[in-house]
Order: structure tokens, then C-alpha cells, then sequence
């Protein structure tokens, strides 16, 4: 299973999200802090859940490092985030 699978997989089973979606920005950073050969490092992650109603823009993000922590503390460099409750743009 790739790390971006795996990112897929956690956000779905903790979240149950209207939308998702995780792209790996990993090519984008090539020579940069953290980049490893074959990628899978940087990650942008889109997700809107009703998981974040009523929750700060700081909460989401903590919510999800949390659902993420084992990728952060190993392949994954970088994780830029979007968390959304439906209805918000």
C-alpha cells in the first residue's frame, strides 16, 4: 500500500468525509528538506467532514495529525491541509 493510500484509508475510516481528496506533491519538492527518491513525502490533503462543525481551523488540523500521526512520524516530510465542514468553501 502506498503512504498516500494509507493517508486515504485513515481519513476515511476517522472522518467519513463527503469529499476527499489527497494528492502527493512530493515531485514539487525534489531537492528540498526531506524529499526522499521515489517520493511519497509532501501531501496535500482536501477533506470536508461534518467532523469539523463548530471545530477552529487549529482543532481540524490537530484532529487529522492525530488520525495521522504514524505518517508523520515516519515517510511523510510535509502535510498541507484544507478541512472543511459541508456547506463552507
Amino acid at each position: 500500500m502506498t503512504v498516500r493510500d494509507a493517508i486515504t484509508n485513515r481519513l476515511r475510516e476517522a472522518f467519513a468525509p463527503e469529499s476527499l481528496d489527497v494528492t502527493d506533491e512530493s515531485h514539487l519538492h525534489e531537492g528540498h528538506a526531506g524529499h526522499r527518491q521515489g517520493g511519497e513525502t509532501h501531501f496535500r490533503v482536501y477533506i470536508v467532514s461534518n467532523a469539523f462543525e463548530g471545530k477552529s481551523r487549529i482543532e481540524r488540523h490537530r484532529m487529522i495529525n492525530a488520525v495521522l500521526a504514524a505518517e508523520l512520524a515516519g515517510p511523510v516530510h510535509a502535510l498541507a491541509l484544507k478541512a472543511h465542514a459541508p456547506g463552507e468553501g
